[in-house]
């Protein structure tokens, strides 16, 4: 029901069993049918606008790294957050564009949104928030399902908006082309993807480089991300026994390097 009726709606069914949602109030539901019963789960930002000196505040980051940040992102270098799921890889970033100037104009592309910058007008005056929108069941010439529009697409589309930052949401695959065509086209991206600590994440990212094809080599999966991403930010998440009994997840920065041709 929720599914079908969403402002951007998307197929839930036993032929396609997984979905992804943003939820009217800003939540993340996220479904499986081809479990052994159906299983979901929600995930809410609870903190939107937030900045670096929030995180010092919350001893996920020392100041030295905050002012480093900073300095990074206003010298519109290329930053991408990696971390395991729920490492809080979105928040980190949300407080990073917190240190791009308001006028800026910002263009972020996610699958469903979560950075939700275009509802933070006191922060970020100018935001074109686009959503990948996965279209009917029918099928066009090309194969892809009627009304689909990817990533990829939309990013070609944006070329057109004379953005001054780019932001992808989050890459999972081969959309790692598409982090590297915004870094090419514009200076100061910002990305996100899992890892299980920073110099896998490089590894990662050329394995999913080279999903595109063939044709992508290893060599040149990994010339292209040294020439467009400046620093991996890497975060770990440790739960933690509090004195009244409870668990509480402490999440901090455990890493941060420089990417350099090589």
């Amino acid at each position: 029901f929720l599914a079908a009726r969403a402002e951007n709606p998307r197929p839930f069914s036993r032929s396609q069993p997984s979905l992804l949602l943003k939820l009217e109030d800003g939540s993340r539901l996220a479904a499986a049918l081809d479990t052994a019963r159906p299983s979901v789960m929600i995930r809410r930002h609870r903190v939107r606008a937030l900045t670096l000196v929030d995180l010092v505040d919350w001893h996920t980051l020392t100041p030295v790294m905050a002012d480093f940040l900073s300095a990074a992102v206003k010298a519109r270098r290329s930053i991408v957050v990696s971390g395991g799921q729920g490492d809080g890889k979105t928040t980190l970033v949300r407080a990073l564009c917190a240190e791009i100037d308001p006028w800026e104009v910002i263009g972020t592309f996610e699958t469903e949104y979560e950075l939700f910058l275009h509802e933070l007008p006191d922060q970020h005056h100018v935001v074109h928030a686009w959503e990948e929108r996965p279209g009917s069941g029918e099928q066009s010439r090309d194969g892809r399902s009627s009304g689909e529009r990817r990533i990829a697409d939309q990013i070609i589309d944006s070329f057109r908006f004379s953005l001054s930052r780019q932001i992808l949401g989050e890459i999972r695959g081969p959309e790692v082309w598409s982090m590297i065509k915004l870094m090419e086209s514009g200076a100061g991206s910002l990305s996100t993807t899992h890892a299980a600590d920073a110099y896998s994440t490089m590894r990662k990212l050329i394995t999913c480089a080279m999903e595109a094809g063939p044709h992508v080599t290893m060599e040149l999966a990994a010339t292209k991300l040294a020439d467009t991403i400046d620093f991996v930010v890497q975060l770990h998440c440790q739960i933690v026994r509090t004195p009244d009994g409870r668990n509480r997840k402490v999440r901090r920065v455990a890493a941060i390097l420089a990417v350099e041709p090589g």
